[in-house]
Order: structure tokens, then C-alpha cells, then sequence
């Protein structure tokens, strides 16, 4: 194994041991929703409120943002696996049999916490393109948040300290 080799799967070791959320990110394009499942996106400032995500650049969705210049981001909770899933495959009917509705100009799914952003810039970084997005819209979410950690799905659970 190459050294480059050997530091690409310790990296991905080391990356999979960290908790991430699971979101789906959505843009219409000629009245056709198109989504995918991803777990690289944060906030990024609050003056303007603006986030990130990072799309592959072979990514059908990165280049249907580049026309569009709108996305949500749908923040699935614990219920949601499913439609990780079903967003992470390869195809064009991925929302074949979804419930989905349009806020703000782009796709939104029902119980999933949900950030309509317009794109301001897009950035490379190595083999995906960083896409800062300007928040438009924000709505919470009601359930525990859908997490990936150690190739698995799960949530967050808060530890509490008991007062003494």
C-alpha cells in the first residue's frame, strides 16, 4: 500500500469516528426536485446567517445549483433514515414516492429541520466544491437529529449532570 493510500483510509477511520448529521439537500430545476444525502455542511456565520456544504464535483445536484443558484438543506431526524438512504443512491427518481413540498423555491420534506439558502460562492476544496449559501428561510427541528457514526445511523443524546 502507497503512503497516500495508507493516509486515505486512516483519514476515512478517523473521519467515520465522528458523529455528523444527516441532511438532504434539495433544488427544483425546470419544476423537478432533485436531492442528495449529505453529511459535510455547518453553519458558517450568523451576520448574515450562512451556511456550508460540500457537494462531489462530479455531483448532478452541484450542477444543477450552478443554474438554479438556490438549495435546501433538510436536517432528517431519527425517523429519516429511510430517506438517507433513499437520497444517498444513484439515479434521477429519488423522490419517486416522497412527500415533499416547496417553501421558499426549493424542495422541503416534512419533518426534517429546513434552511432555504440562495448560493453566494462556490469554492474548491480537493475533489468537492464547498457551496456558501445564504440563509433565506430557517424552520427547527421537532425530533432528535438523524446522525452517522461508525457507517451507522443513530442520534445525539445530551448528558446531563445531575445538580449536586
Amino acid at each position: 500500500m502507497t503512503a497516500l493510500a495508507t493516509l486515505q483510509e486512516s483519514f476515512r477511520e478517523v473521519m467515520a469516528s465522528v458523529c455528523t448529521p444527516v441532511s438532504v439537500v434539495t433544488t427544483l430545476a425546470d419544476d423537478v426536485p432533485h436531492g442528495t444525502t449529505v453529511s459535510a455542511f455547518t453553519s458558517l456565520s450568523m451576520t448574515p446567517p450562512m451556511m456550508l456544504v460540500a457537494l462531489d464535483l462530479n455531483s448532478k445536484l452541484l450542477a444543477l445549483l450552478r443554474v438554479t443558484g438556490r438549495f435546501g438543506l433538510n436536517v432528517l431526524s431519527i425517523e429519516q433514515a429511510d430517506l438517507a438512504l433513499t437520497f444517498a443512491r444513484k439515479g434521477d427518481a429519488k423522490f419517486a414516492g416522497v412527500t415533499w413540498q416547496i417553501q421558499d423555491s426549493v424542495p422541503r420534506l416534512p419533518g426534517a429541520g429546513f434552511l432555504a439558502c440562495e448560493v453566494v460562492e462556490l469554492v474548491e476544496g480537493g475533489d468537492h466544491i464547498v457551496v456558501l449559501g445564504r440563509v433565506l428561510s430557517a424552520h427547527t427541528l421537532a425530533h432528535p437529529p438523524l446522525t452517522y457514526h461508525a457507517r451507522a445511523f443513530g442520534t445525539h443524546s445530551a448528558l446531563h449532570r445531575q445538580q449536586t
